[in-house]
C-alpha cells in the first residue's frame, strides 16, 4: 500500500467555496448545526479521497475484526472467570454481560490508520455508542456534487441502519402499524445530538414515532418499556454501558465521580423489559465487554484461545497491545507506547508517548491506577493535505458488515477538536 494512494482532493477541481458558504450547506441540513468549534472549522471543505482497494482491505479488515470480536465473545462465556480475574468488571457490568448471553453487536466504529510503513493498523473499535453517522453522511452528500466522478462510501448507511433495526427487532419488512423508537442519550451533553437528529429523520421518515429522552426517564409497566411515560418498542441505546453502572476512578489522585452509582431503577426497567423479549435494544448490553480495551490485550496475551483465522487477524491489523499491569513501568521506552484507559473515548484518557515529554509519561505511568490501563504499540500514521494532518478512518460496521466511513484530521491524537473530512471512492485508483 502507498501513502500516494491516499489523496486529500482531486487536483482538477480547484476550490470554489470560502468555508463560509459550506457552512451555510452544513446548517442547511437541519442536522448538523455546529459548523465552527471554538471560531474554527469543524470541518473540511475538500474530501479525502480512496482507491477502491484502499477502502476494499479497510472494509476486509473491519468485519474480521468484528467476527474477532464474536469469537471472544464466546470465549468468556465458556469461562467466566476472565471477567473478574482480567477485565475487573464491577458487579452491574457483570449483570449486564450475563444477561446478555453474548449479544453485543448492532453497530460499530473501528478506527483505523494507514501507516507510512504500508500497515493499516486498527486501534480500537466503539462498539458500544459508535457516532460520528451525520458528519460522516451529510458531509459526503455535500461535498460529492463537486466530485461526481467518486463514489459515496456512505450512501448506503441508512438502509443498512434500518435493517439492522428491523432484525434485532426480529422483523423482515418494516410493519404496517408505526412502532414506536426511543433514543436514550446523554441529554446534557449536546456532541452527539446532529446523530440523534439524522436517526430520528431515518426512523420517521419509515412512519416511526420517535421519542428522545435519558435513562432517567425510562419506565416500565407489566408489559411494556416506557420512556417519558409512553411505551417504547425498539430502544436505542446511545448512552454508554459504564455510565449505567459503577463509575470508577482510573488515576490515583482522581476525584470521585459525583454520580458514581449504578442507575439502579432504570436498568431495572430496560433489563426486565428486554429480557422479556418485549424490546428490541440497540446496542444489545454485552457491548460492556467489547467495549472494554483490555480485550486487545487479551487477544495479543491468550492468542493461543483463538482460531487460526483469528491470530491471523490479530497479527495482521491490531496493534500489539499489552496491561500496563503486566509492565514494568520503569523500562518502558515512551516513543515506542501509546497508554489508554480501559472505556476512554474519542481521545479521552489517551497518553501517546511520542507526543508527549519524558516528564509527563512518567507522571502518567505513576498516577495511573495498572488495572484500568492499556499499552498500545506505537505506530507512526500517514500524513495527508496541506496541512500535513493525520486521518483516522473509522469503518463502520453495522451488523457484522462493513457499511460506511468516517473520516477525521488531526495533528496529533483524534478528540473534538479534529477536522471531520468527505471520504469519497476513486473507482479507478487502488
Amino acid at each position: 500500500m502507498r501513502t500516494s494512494e491516499v489523496k486529500y482532493t482531486d487536483p482538477s477541481v480547484p476550490r470554489r467555496d470560502p468555508y463560509f458558504d459550506f457552512a451555510k450547506k452544513i446548517t442547511d441540513s437541519h442536522i448538523l448545526t455546529d459548523p465552527w468549534i471554538d471560531g474554527d472549522p469543524r470541518f473540511s471543505d475538500e474530501p479525502v479521497i480512496l482507491g477502491a482497494g484502499t477502502y476494499a482491505l479497510m472494509q476486509k479488515a473491519a468485519e474480521h475484526i468484528g467476527a474477532l470480536y464474536d469469537e471472544l465473545v464466546r470465549i468468556i462465556l465458556r469461562e467466566p472467570h476472565w471477567l473478574d480475574d482480567y477485565f475487573h468488571l464491577t458487579p452491574h457490568q457483570k449483570m449486564l454481560w450475563f444477561a446478555s448471553g453474548g449479544r453485543w453487536h448492532g453497530m460499530a466504529r473501528l478506527d483505523m490508520f494507514l501507516c507510512t510503513d504500508g500497515r493499516l493498523q486498527v486501534c480500537e473499535m466503539n462498539s458500544d455508542t459508535p457516532s460520528g453517522e451525520a458528519e460522516a453522511v451529510l458531509i459526503n452528500q455535500i461535498i460529492r456534487s463537486r466530485f461526481p466522478r467518486f463514489t459515496d462510501p456512505n450512501a448506503g448507511l441508512e438502509t443498512q441502519f434500518i435493517r439492522m433495526v428491523l432484525r434485532l427487532w426480529g422483523k423482515r419488512t418494516w410493519p404496517r402499524l408505526s412502532p414506536t423508537v426511543g433514543i436514550v442519550y446523554p441529554t446534557e451533553m449536546p456532541e452527539d445530538l446532529s446523530m440523534i437528529r439524522l436517526y430520528q429523520r431515518w426512523l420517521e421518515s419509515r412512519g416511526a414515532h420517535v421519542i428522545l429522552g435519558s435513562p432517567y426517564n425510562l419506565g416500565s409497566t407489566a408489559q411494556r418499556l416506557t420512556l417519558l411515560q409512553k411505551p417504547v418498542d425498539v430502544l436505542i441505546r446511545h448512552y454508554k454501558t459504564d455510565w449505567w453502572c459503577e463509575r470508577l476512578p482510573v488515576w490515583k489522585d482522581q476525584e470521585p465521580f459525583p454520580d458514581a452509582l449504578p442507575l439502579v431503577k432504570p436498568l431495572q426497567h430496560l433489563m426486565r423489559t428486554w429480557l422479556a423479549g418485549q424490546i428490541a435494544m440497540i446496542n444489545p448490553p454485552g457491548a460492556v465487554l467489547t467495549q472494554n480495551k483490555l480485550t486487545m490485550a487479551f487477544f495479543w496475551e491468550h492468542l493461543r484461545k483463538f482460531s487460526p483465522t483469528a491470530r491471523n487477524t490479530i497479527r495482521t491489523w491490531i496493534p500489539e497491545t499489552r496491561r500496563l499491569i503486566t509492565k514494568e513501568s520503569k523500562k518502558l521506552n515512551k516513543n515506542e507506547w501509546v497508554l489508554k484507559t480501559d472505556y476512554g473515548c474519542e481521545g479521552d484518557e489517551v497518553i501517546i508517548g511520542n507526543d508527549v515529554s519524558e516528564t509527563l509519561w512518567k507522571e502518567s505511568l505513576s498516577k495511573a491506577i495498572p488495572k484500568h490501563w492499556i499499552l498500545q504499540r506505537y505506530f507512526s500514521s500517514i500524513r495527508i493535505g496541506r496541512e500535513n494532518l493525520i486521518p483516522n478512518f473509522g469503518l463502520y460496521l453495522v451488523g457484522g458488515r462493513a457499511a460506511g466511513i468516517y473520516t477525521r484530521l488531526s495533528n496529533t491524537a483524534t478528540d473534538g477538536t479534529a477536522l471531520s473530512a468527505a471520504t469519497l471512492i476513486d473507482q479507478h485508483s487502488h
